[in-house]
């Protein structure tokens, strides 16, 4: 693979939604020559009036900002949408609006999917493979760019043979855990410049230096389609046979209580878990075909194994045949843990080839919560600013390798 260098002067596509962090990134490009071209992603969260607010040509251009009004907020809103237009308008550059609301439906069915089967989705994660460094990157194709652009906190290293993922300078707004599923032959187009700067204060000032009016906007918090963040009534309304009540037991079967359907709880959950023993109780497990929900103690929690499918691999997979020493991250907010990952070559009909892209890893010391459903993202043990690629949590092992 050759390195993809950027020059001053090349079309960039820059991903807009709204927010500090992506207006801030397409002021730094232009600032360094880019010829930046802004796309706010059109989703189709709940609430939203945008097509009546927005028209759309085959090429997804967007309308009058007079037009747009503010809506909820969150991202990818109405409102992200009005601040967009305005950012785009006090940088002098246009802004296009992909109606990518189809595709989005896909990953809210994901959403509403793994709940159903007693897993923890992660749609940010999905997001950005599915849409952000997949569609996008083809739209961007369309219209001549050379490089797509985001606001996360990321880095590419170009001093190499091949472009590296790396994480962000602000250790505490690091987002590399959900930019592991990008592309290996996309890194090359992928320029994050907000992950070259130690501290958010650093691009708030960039925004406020630019004048542009989200310089001291919150960060959203919330899942974009899900704005009063009730997943569980999104999963009923989607899927109302999942509400029914079932048994919550502790680790011996022994029933303590009773719940209304599986898919309200998450592993490592303590509050409002419904029933009181005496000492603080943790859900550890879920049954989707039982609809029985498990608790347990702290130490109940901890997992030294598990095994992860759909992986996406930035470096060369024949080198993790046998076991590799790496650092792996197991949910967004935890901290990488040395651990040993494995391939394991795996038959699996659901794929489009039929294999699975399939690993195994073991934990140095046990692991709270690792939990089915959520990302695994690993990281290179010598450099461990080096994302070298990850998958999802299929299942978990309390104890000893996994086969």
């Amino acid at each position: 693979m050759s390195v993809h260098v950027p020059q001053p002067g090349a079309k960039v596509l820059v991903a807009m939604s709204g927010g500090v962090d992506s207006s801030a990134a397409a002021a730094i490009l232009i600032e360094q020559g880019y010829e930046v071209v802004g796309c706010f992603m059109r989703l189709g969260s709940p609430g939203e009036t945008i097509d009546e607010l927005m028209e759309f040509d085959t090429a997804g251009v967007s309308c009058d900002p007079a037009k747009v009004k503010i809506g909820h907020q969150g991202c990818c809103s109405v409102g992200d949408a009005a601040d967009a237009r305005e950012v785009a308008a006090k940088l002098g550059i246009p802004l296009y609006v992909c109606n990518f609301k189809k595709d989005f439906g896909r990953i809210i069915d994901y959403f509403v999917d793994e709940y159903a089967k007693g897993r923890t989705p992660n749609p940010c994660v999905r997001c950005n493979d599915w849409l952000k460094f997949g569609k996008l990157h083809e739209y961007a194709h369309q219209i001549g760019a050379a490089f797509i652009a985001s606001g996360h906190y990321a880095r590419i290293d170009r001093s190499g043979d091949e472009p590296r993922l790396l994480r962000g300078l602000d250790s505490d707004k690091d987002q590399s855990y959900v930019l592991y599923g990008a592309p290996r032959d996309r890194l090359a187009e992928m320029l994050l410049p907000i992950g070259e700067f130690a501290t958010k204060a650093q691009v708030r000032a960039i925004a406020e230096k630019y004048d542009l009016p989200v310089f001291d906007k919150p960060d959203s918090q919330e899942i974009c389609f899900v704005p009063d963040n009730d997943y569980a009534g999104l999963v009923e309304r989607r899927r109302p046979e999942l509400r029914i009540k079932g048994k919550i037991v502790d680790i011996h079967g022994e029933q303590l209580g009773e719940h209304d359907g599986q898919h309200k709880f998450t592993i490592g959950q303590r509050r409002g878990v419904g029933v009181a023993v005496g000492h603080p109780i943790y859900v550890i497990d879920k049954n989707p075909e039982t609809n029985t929900v498990t608790v347990g103690s702290n130490d109940d929690l901890m997992s030294i194994s598990c095994i992860a499918h759909e992986a996406n691999w930035l470096i060369d997979e024949s080198s993790l045949q046998d076991w590799y020493p790496v650092l792996a991250q197991h949910r967004y907010n935890a901290d990488p843990v040395a651990a040993r990952i494995r391939v394991i070559d795996r038959v699996d009909a659901d794929t489009p080839s039929g294999r699975s892209g399939c690993f195994a890893c073991v934990f140095d010391s046990p692991q709270r919560a690792v939990t089915p459903g959520q990302a695994l993202a690993i990281y290179d043990l010598e450099s461990p600013e080096i994302v070298i690629g990850g998958g999802w949590i299929e299942s978990v092992g309390v104890q000893g390798d996994p086969d």
